[in-house]
């Protein structure tokens, strides 16, 4: 018998959340087959078997949290039933559970004479052979203790076993009760969809692992850090004229659209290089300044957000920025993303445009210090000067960064860097 255990999940997870299992007690596995999927803080893992066998018993079921290291299920050797060599399995099924000791109960039969004594007293013969549970539920159900069979090897009679006869319909009184003993399980039901408050139905969903780290995540973010927002505007008419001329011939060359993050990712490294202080983190009383640009680009998958990370942005070409953002982002949709794609990350942009947003404030990534956010393009009227007005392709921007160590004159002008060098592509080209 070999266990079933949660594997090292990586740095800095040490639980998570069995998301569904995909054998069930009795299934013969083989070594490298998937038996369940992990829910963690950042990506869904896969837990495989590590030898051939037969699933003996599930020790931890969907929905509940789990530690690396911990066994969640056990691996019979062979290919036989793996109901005679798991307890768990044998306990479940009702049939083997009820028939295996029906060498036992021949000890109760007496019960059955002495049972009206035992129900006006307590007492007698058959005190030795039921539980005060037992006893108890019995009577209120009208049960002949002398007909339910006990699963305990010295015949003693638990209160299960009395719930087990009843449900089985072994004794006539038992069908009228037995609606009593199942409203537990509707009642969390209607609990659920119903606020008692008001009697208006509602449905009461669990937050996913995800959707929870998230959530503190961000008021953590709001709460640690000294955190404020900055904005700007951008014309975008230069980079939507280059992509309108090059995005053909990019396409064909690269096999690659040519976007928008790519500009903005070197717009962003042009104006960290500029002001490296939005490129750091705080790690106690120091700062780390780091001489690396791994920018988060941040996509929206079905589970929340996740920020996949572009390593050494400014070592990559645009066709190579275009390219490693699609990648990524096809796995976070896919929710195939592992974990070294997801850690680290010295800067991060979001872009709230897809989605039709003017104008928002970013929430830090922490520890990182500077969040870029992109908006949606819109045709705005711009003054040239004073007699000229003319319709331009308009972005608003927005960085919020961490004033413990960026001050708002820096924080200012970076976005300004950025917008200088968005508006101006052969800057971009050659600062970027």
């Amino acid at each position: 018998m070999s266990e079933i255990k949660v594997p090292d999940l990586g740095e800095s997870i040490s639980e998570g959340t069995i998301y569904k299992w995909l054998v069930k007690e009795g299934d013969t596995v083989g070594q490298g087959d998937v038996l369940a999927e992990l829910e963690t803080d950042k990506v869904n893992l896969e837990i495989s078997a590590e030898e051939d066998g037969v699933i003996a018993s599930i020790l931890r079921q969907a929905g509940e949290n789990v530690a690396v290291g911990e066994a969640i299920g056990l691996i019979a050797a062979g290919t036989g039933a793996p109901q005679q060599s798991s307890p768990a399995a044998a306990a479940e099924d009702g049939a083997v559970a009820v028939a295996a000791p029906p060498a036992a109960p021949p000890a109760p039969p007496a019960p059955a004479a002495v049972e009206p004594a035992e129900d006006a007293a307590g007492g007698g013969a058959s005190a030795a052979l039921a539980s005060p549970g037992a006893r108890k539920l019995a009577r209120e159900r009208g049960i002949d203790l002398g007909e339910v069979s006990a699963r305990d090897p010295i015949g003693r009679i638990a209160q299960a076993d009395v719930e087990s006869h009843g449900a089985a319909g072994a004794a006539a009184p038992a069908p009228a009760p037995a609606p009593q003993a199942k409203p537990e399980p509707p009642k969390p039901q209607a609990a659920a969809a119903r606020q008692p408050e008001s009697g208006k139905a509602v449905e009461r969903k669990r937050m996913s692992r995800r959707r929870l780290t998230i959530a503190s995540r961000l008021v953590e973010a709001q709460q640690t850090a000294a955190m404020l927002t900055t904005f700007n505007e951008v014309d975008m008419t230069a980079i939507l004229d280059i992509r309108k001329r090059r995005k053909d011939g990019f396409k064909e060359k690269h096999d690659v659209g040519l976007g928008f993050m790519s500009f903005f990712t070197k717009a962003v490294i042009g104006a960290l290089k500029a002001y490296p202080l939005l490129n750091a983190e705080i790690d106690g009383e120091d700062l780390l300044i780091k001489k690396y640009y791994d920018i988060g680009i941040a996509v929206a998958a079905k589970e929340g957000l996740v920020v996949p990370v572009v390593r050494d942005a400014d070592r990559l070409s645009f066709p190579e920025i275009e390219r490693q953002i699609g990648e990524l982002a096809s796995k976070a949709r896919a929710n195939t993303l592992s974990l070294q794609e997801l850690q680290g990350g010295t800067f991060t942009i979001t872009n709230g445009g897809v989605f039709g947003s003017l104008l928002s404030t970013p929430i830090l990534n922490t520890p990182q210090v500077g969040i870029l956010g992109m908006h949606k393009i819109q045709l705005r009227p711009i003054a040239l000067d004073e007699t000229t007005t003319v319709n331009r392709p308009m972005m608003y921007i927005a960085l919020s960064y961490d004033h413990r160590i960026v001050d708002g004159s820096e924080a200012v002008s970076f976005l300004v860097k950025v917008k200088e060098l968005l508006e101006d592509p052969e800057a971009l080209l050659l600062e970027g």
